[in-house]
């Protein structure tokens, strides 16, 4: 996965509640165990009328949100299912980051073995990134610092935990990072081979 850094993405709004991988990915198109692809269903029974039409009115659908890399939803963003295919699909649209109030747990540990970073702020700095969004505007994330920089609203910091934060930096899943301590992993079962034999 591409390592997350600092960047500056055009953002997007969807000002709702509790929206749950469902409606993130519906059921129907989840049946595949590839991650390409699937921006095409992201919000599928949202963004589309029948065919794959897509609907003007929604929000990524709309002129200005093309090309847009930031999300800003509405609290409690990725409830429901454990499904994996909601990152998956959201990081296959371009997406690189989620501003929110609050994450579903599985969803925000699903996201960052990813490469897609959910950004929890309060609700003053959420109610100003939401204008922004309804704008395109472009926000900065500095993902060393842990900084989020809204146009004309400075700055504020985000959490994430050191070993997410590791990972994402360096462009790696949980794998990727069990791999780079391949020698060590090596050494200790060598060790521990000699001891029970």
């Amino acid at each position: 996965m591409d390592p997350i850094t600092t960047f500056s993405g055009k953002t997007v709004a969807l000002p709702i509640a509790n929206i749950d991988t469902d409606q993130i990915t519906p059921a129907l198109f989840t049946k595949v165990t590839v991650k390409t692809g699937l921006g095409r269903i992201l919000f599928a029974h949202w963004r589309y009328q029948g065919d794959f039409v897509p609907k003007p009115e929604f929000p990524l659908n709309r002129p200005g949100a093309q090309g847009a890399t930031v999300l800003v939803s509405g609290d409690n963003f990725g409830c429901g299912s454990s499904r994996e295919h909601a990152p998956w699909a959201l990081v296959d649209y371009g997406f690189r980051a989620i501003i929110s109030t609050s994450f579903a747990d599985i969803f925000r540990g699903n996201a960052l073995k990813n490469g897609l970073l959910p950004i929890v702020v309060d609700a003053a700095a959420h109610a100003e990134a939401l204008k922004i969004a309804e704008q395109h505007e472009t926000v900065s994330v500095d993902l060393p610092n842990q900084t989020l920089t809204l146009p004309g609203c400075g700055s504020v910091k985000f959490p994430i935990d050191a070993f997410s934060k590791k990972c994402l930096v360096e462009g790696i899943d949980q794998l990727g990072y069990i791999m780079k301590h391949e020698q060590a992993v090596s050494a200790f079962e060598r060790a521990t081979n000699s001891e029970e034999s």
